[in-house]
């Protein structure tokens, strides 16, 4: 008999995409020279975790329209913050 490649079902296939372990790989390179960096734009500080350099190379694998799986959770909005804060309207505070 022979063995299985991978010990992966045949109706399973791939749950990750190659493209998306490059984003990955790609990911933790730039984690341990030190250059990737967390927030919108890579303005944010240093990652220095291994999970969040994995999150983040999926998240960009899945920007560019990478096989990877829907994240869990998660909210379902848009951007942060929402309704409550802004600069427009409003009511003044009365003293």
């Amino acid at each position: 008999m022979a063995a299985k490649k991978g010990g992966r079902k045949k109706s399973g296939g791939r749950k990750y995409g190659k493209a998306a372990g490059k984003r990955v790989e790609s990911a933790m390179k730039r984690r341990k020279k030190g250059t990737l960096r967390s927030g919108r734009g890579g303005k944010g500080g240093k990652v220095k975790s291994r999970k969040q350099a994995i999150a983040i190379g999926l998240s960009e694998a899945r920007k560019k329209g990478a096989k990877v799986p829907r994240k869990k959770g998660g909210r379902k909005g848009g951007k942060k913050g929402g309704k409550k804060g802004g600069k427009k309207g409003g009511r003044k505070k009365s003293s």
